[in-house]
Parts: C-alpha cells; sequence; structure tokens
C-alpha cells in the first residue's frame, strides 16, 4: 500500500515510513541489507509546508549584506562549473526520538513523534560555503550567515531561515545540489540546499534561495520561537529491526545498526539482551567517518521464545556515551538515551 500526501512529492510506500503530517519517517527496517548511505527513496523528509518545485533554468541564489563587499547572485550553471567538494554526512531532526520522551520516560514532549528514523546519511557533492562566501568578499566584522529556503511562508513566521555563526559557515558547510550521484530530488531541496556537518537538521536549509552576511547576531523564529538551543547532534543507536519485530529461535542471528554522534568518530557499541545488566561489544567495520554513521553487527542465540527488549549505547570519541534516560527537553529535542526496542522471539 502507498500513502499519498500534498506536500511531498515522492512515493511513500508504508513499507519505508511512517507518514507525520506534512513528514515522513524512514523505518529502520527499510535500511536492512542497503549499503553505507541511505537510498533516496527511504530518506526521511521533514518538511515545514511542502515541497517547493523550482525551476534551476530561473532559480538564483543571492549573496547579500552588511558582511560582505560585494553582493553577487549565483545561477545553478554558475555553482556546478565551481570546485566541487563530495561528503558523505548525515542529516538529523533535532527531534528524531521524540516520542521516547513519553512511551519510555513517560514525559511527553510536544511536537512530532519521531522514532529514530529521522536521520539519513548520503554522499553529497556541492561547493563549500566558504568558496562562495570568498567570491563576495566577507569582511572581518562578519558575524552571522542567514541562509534562508524557498519554501512557501510557515504560518505566520515567514520562510525557514537559521543563522549561523561565521566561524561554522566558513569551516565544513556544503551548498550540494547532488545527493547519492543524484541532482537533488524536489524533497530534498532542488536545486540547491545546505548541509551542516554534525547539527540539527533544520540548520541544512533546503531549497536555498538567499544568504545573507550580517555584522551583527541575526535572530529569526528558527533560534529563537524554535531550535533556540540546539545546535550539535548527541549520540545515538539503532537497530535494523521493525519494532516488535518477529524473530525464529533457530539461531544464532545476526543483528545489524548503525551509531552516530554529531560530535565525533563513534568508537565503541555495546549491546544488552537483558534490559541493561549486562552489555556485549559490537563489531563493526567498514567506514567509520566523522559526520556519519558507525554501522555495527552482533550475533545473538536466544535461548527462549518471548519478549526480549533490545538495547545498544554507543560512545563517541569526546568519550560522550547514551544514558539509559536523559532529562526531558522541554520541545522534545536531543533524546539521546539507550532506546528500548522490543522484539518477540518465536517457534521458527
Amino acid at each position: 500500500m502507498e500513502q499519498a500526501t500534498a506536500t511531498i512529492v515522492k512515493p511513500l510506500p508504508d513499507h519505508l515510513f511512517r507518514l507525520h503530517g506534512a513528514s515522513a519517517e524512514m523505518r529502520w527496517e527499510a535500511m536492512s541489507g542497503q549499503g553505507y548511505h541511505t537510498p533516496i527513496d527511504r530518506f526521511f523528509v521533514r518538511n515545514h509546508t511542502s515541497t517547493p518545485l523550482i525551476d534551476a533554468t530561473t532559480w538564483r541564489l543571492r549573496l547579500h549584506g552588511a558582511g560582505i563587499r560585494w553582493p553577487r547572485e549565483f545561477g545553478y550553471d554558475d555553482l556546478r562549473a565551481m570546485p566541487s567538494r563530495t561528503y558523505d554526512l548525515a542529516i538529523e531532526c533535532a527531534g528524531n526520538g521524540r516520542r521516547f520522551y513519553g512511551t519510555q520516560q513517560h514525559e511527553a514532549a510536544p511536537g512530532t513523534q519521531w522514532g529514530l528514523g529521522a536521520i539519513g546519511v548520503a554522499r553529497w557533492r556541492g561547493v563549500p560555503l566558504k568558496h562562495l562566501l570568498k567570491q563576495v568578499g566577507v569582511r572581518p566584522e562578519a558575524v552571522d550567515v542567514l541562509p534562508t529556503g524557498l519554501d512557501e511562508p510557515f504560518e505566520d513566521y515567514g520562510h525557514v531561515r537559521r543563522p549561523l555563526p561565521i566561524g561554522k559557515a566558513m569551516d565544513d558547510v556544503l551548498v550540494a545540489y547532488e545527493m547519492n550521484g543524484e541532482p537533488l530530488p524536489p524533497d530534498h531541496g532542488f536545486p540547491v540546499r545546505l548541509v551542516v556537518p554534525g547539527w540539527v537538521g533544520i540548520a541544512s536549509i533546503k531549497w536555498l534561495g538567499d544568504i545573507e552576511v550580517s555584522t551583527t547576531k541575526l535572530f529569526t523564529p528558527w533560534n529563537t520561537v524554535f531550535y533556540a538551543d540546539v545546535t550539535t547532534q548527541p549520540v545515538k543507536s539503532a537497530f535494523e529491526l521493525a519494532w516488535n519485530a518477529a524473530l525464529p529461535i533457530t539461531g544464532p542471528h545476526i543483528l545489524h545498526g548503525r551509531s552516530w554522534s554529531g560530535r565525533g568518530r563513534i568508537v565503541r557499541v555495546e549491546v544488552s539482551f537483558d534490559g541493561g545488566f549486562s552489555w556485549r561489544a559490537a563489531e563493526h567495520h567498514g567506514h567509520h567517518l566523522v559526520s556519519a554513521w558507525l554501522p555495527w553487527h552482533i550475533s545473538w542465540a536466544p535461548r527462549h521464545v518471548g519478549r526480549y527488549v533490545l538495547m545498544a549505547r554507543a560512545t563517541d570519541e569526546t568519550g560522550a556515551t547514551q544514558p539509559l534516560m536523559t532529562p526531558r527537553h522541554p520541545f522534545g529535542y536531543h533524546f539521546d538515551a539507550v532506546v528500548q526496542h522490543p522484539i518477540h522471539v518465536v517457534h521458527g
């Protein structure tokens, strides 16, 4: 069965997505057997309004503001002709895991009740934002960079826009026009979007059309009313299994999952099958990237049928480890506690 929404362009089959109004959450079982990157057909979608359809031939990216010397507009072909960079990076909604504040900690938080599927890792290609900023002559007194999207205004708050400090903008931010080797699909920001490594997804503005560089601190609804105190993403882990999956007792099973952190590399993943009483180290190989995720696996031979709770916790290179509980955020952001994933072991 395929679900439909007026706000998202791509198909949303219910075996790949859970719908949340104008947004679509990836089902983690959809990553089972996939490669390192999230395929575009199952990459989550977070929209404030609806996906716009933009003509790249008339689209322009305007750079302006008191923080630059030479205001300028760039066309789509201008960007594609510039020196490009390709990065494997994660984009994750700040509210990823929000529903577990309620279901697991009994302190529900308002907002979209995401499970863990509001994240995806893609291979992004584009122009470093610092290259564009150098083209327009960033002044030494520049403070903030304000990217604005071209989707419809959100309620009375205007176009989606969230400032970045000049230091971050001149560091590792990408103005991306390709995703997994293809032009950006409409739902993921065509013709051009920002990709801001390690930061909450709201910073990675889609359908980019305007960049202001200021000499004073900038404030918008997206860093005051919403997302006021969130930047770098915390550590999280997920199993590539359906919620309440049924596994035959005939084993052993090789369970797969992925862990990630906006702060740096994942250095350790541990798994518990007994409610956190004991933990075993998971194995991992392949990609081990700072701003993306670490795939891992572990062998498990259940001894009896019945209900089990799987738990995975990761530690990143800063020493941050997922806790068993995390303090409630009033808007439900940054849920980083170990998620209790229920499964059933059944007769084969």
